[in-house]
């Protein structure tokens, strides 16, 4: 496990021990959606941005690797699913911990949604490539949505806790998960889990205001940073919202 203990180490910045992670692999559950026409732009941004890790999936890390900085971490997806597909909430392998690795990849991640149909084979996949990946050293991101036919609100604070926990029995090395709308459980769940818990941007359609206003409750709750994607790349100014995150996730500023 030293190999991955030390990659974990360059996924949080060294003075404020959180870390901004920057998701842009929406592309291959949405499609052509806005802002993923200035995915360059953002990488060619990153050395004065604050970031720790950039989330893509295996054809733009193919494509876009060299715009990514050398002290800035590539974290490719590993499994995927598109907003057409039935169910929506579906996850499926789609690249391979050694095709990661020769991609360059730092780390890498996985989606799981939990209370549907699906949720035991996606949470098998997540064990396997856990179990895999840190036999090469590398350490896994593991988002965990409450999110299927079983769910009325994925922001109910018992289940983001569960998420939460998820991400703590199942091996992955940090989790992300969506900042909840109610109840004090999600405080208790971050506090108990052995594993630092990042807050996620949020419901579809919010404001960027209320973007960085999860991520600083979060941030009181105990969570070591935010895994952030549309609320910076389909603003208006992406660099400039970055800017914003990364100063709220390494606590310099308020919102």
């Amino acid at each position: 496990m030293n190999g991955t203990n030390r990659r974990m180490k360059r996924l949080f910045d060294k003075e404020s021990g959180n870390a901004l992670i920057l998701a842009l692999d929406h592309g291959a559950n949405e499609g052509m959606i806005d802002g993923l026409g200035a995915i360059p732009s953002i990488l060619e941004a990153l050395p004065a941005s604050g970031v720790q890790g950039v989330i893509l999936n295996k054809g733009l890390a193919k494509h876009y690797s060299s715009l990514i900085p050398t002290d800035v971490n590539l974290i490719v997806q590993l499994n995927a699913g598109t907003r057409h597909g039935s169910p929506t909430y579906n996850k499926n392998i789609v690249c391979s911990i050694q095709e990661a690795l020769r991609l360059g990849a730092d780390a890498v991640s996985m989606h799981v949604n939990i209370g549907n149909d699906l949720e035991d084979r996606m949470l098998v996949d997540l064990g396997e490539v856990t179990d895999e990946a840190h036999q090469f050293g590398i350490p896994v991101l593991a988002t965990v949505f409450a999110r299927g036919s079983q769910i009325v609100n994925e922001h109910d604070s018992s289940l983001v806790a569960h998420c939460i926990r998820i991400g703590a029995e199942l091996g992955p090395d940090i989790v992300a998960v969506p900042y909840p709308n109610n109840g004090d459980a999600f405080g208790r769940a971050v506090a108990a889990s052995p594993v630092p818990v990042l807050v996620t941007g949020g419901p579809l359609g919010q404001s960027v205001e209320n973007a960085l206003n999860n991520t600083l409750m979060g941030l009181e709750s105990g969570c070591r940073g935010c895994c952030i994607g549309r609320n910076i790349f389909q603003t208006e100014n992406p660099i400039e919202s970055m800017a914003r995150f990364a100063e709220i996730a390494h606590e310099k500023q308020d919102i």
